[in-house]
């Protein structure tokens, strides 16, 4: 136990070392973007002094390491600063964009996951026969389509011809738990067809390695039934892999939910980062890029310390 918690302490160090790294690596790309923040924000008419004082105000003046230092600070403290583009405080307007989009995550997750892992234990029962051949062939296509190209297919289908769904997923703090599910509903789909495939596939090749193993032949030959040799013997000891892989799409959930957050016209992080990426409003990009950031490096930490709290050999290396 001993070596377990000894490499879970080294991949937490290691998490908030790239986080650092992370951090600096935005704040330099934000900084090296071609044209100028002041000129940006005042428009080109702005005189050269009132160019010269927003310089000024916005510390553009001074060297880059000591902003970044300040940033950071700030950061650390909970201060994200405040958008250039409406002077509004950033940690009070992500707070409420980070919820929206981590509740579309939380309904996609919900959705696909179990949905993964049932098609996974379904594609090893019925291997290389139809169902499992059925199963790859339909994730596939979906893995294949780009997320634009089923987020607009999913809005003609459910939203324009059949009028089951709204095309437009805006929601607002009244919302009922009810109403706002039914708004998310095709964005949650959305993404659910993109990461679907993947968890599928993984689950089905970690089963079926596990499945060569002595132990599974021995409970077959006790005449056990295959689901159950499947769900009581290998599953359990695919878990590791599995983890690793539905933690790495959660990730991807919360951070690539940028294009079908712009196609629903969803109020979350995504499309905040896109509303102000196009009025180059600085401050904001790098708050998004570095929660965005920390999210990721935190999920595969939480994958990483799983695979090895699950695995015996580190709890028990004698």
């Amino acid at each position: 136990m001993r070596l377990a918690l000894k490499l879970v302490a080294q991949r937490l160090t290691l998490g908030l070392l790239l986080l650092l790294a992370v951090s600096a690596l935005i704040f330099a790309g934000t900084q090296i973007l071609p044209g100028d923040v002041a000129q940006s924000v005042l428009g080109q008419s702005a005189t050269p002094e009132a160019l010269a004082n927003l310089r000024a105000e916005m510390g553009l003046d001074r060297p880059a390491v000591i902003r970044y230092f300040e940033w950071l600070g700030g950061v650390l403290t909970g201060d994200l600063g405040t958008a250039l583009s409406s002077r509004a405080d950033i940690a009070d307007a992500v707070a409420k964009r980070l919820y929206n989009t981590l509740f579309l995550a939380s309904v996609a997750a919900v959705i696909s996951i179990p949905l993964a892992i049932l098609l996974g234990l379904v594609a090893v029962r019925y291997r290389n026969r139809w169902p499992d051949k059925m199963i790859s062939a339909t994730t596939l296509a979906s893995i294949s389509l780009p997320e634009f190209f089923i987020g607009y297919l999913l809005i003609l289908v459910f939203a324009v011809n059949l009028g089951w769904f709204p095309s437009v997923a805006t929601v607002y703090d009244s919302m009922t738990f009810g109403r706002r599910l039914n708004v998310v509903i095709l964005p949650a789909l959305t993404l659910t067809l993109v990461v679907l495939a993947h968890m599928m596939r993984m689950t089905r090749a970690a089963i079926l390695n596990v499945m060569q193993s002595a132990y599974i032949e021995t409970a077959e030959l006790k005449g056990l039934s295959g689901f159950r040799v499947i769900w009581k013997h290998a599953f359990p000891n695919a878990i590791a892999p599995i983890v690793n892989v539905v933690m790495l799409n959660m990730a991807y959930l919360v951070v690539g939910v940028v294009v079908v957050e712009v196609i629903f016209v969803y109020p979350g992080m995504g499309q905040y980062l896109v509303d102000h990426v196009s009025k180059r409003d600085v401050p904001v990009v790098q708050a998004c890029g570095l929660i965005f950031a920390a999210i990721y490096i935190g999920l595969n930490l939480v994958a990483d310390v799983v695979a090895i709290l699950t695995n015996p050999r580190l709890r028990h290396p004698k």
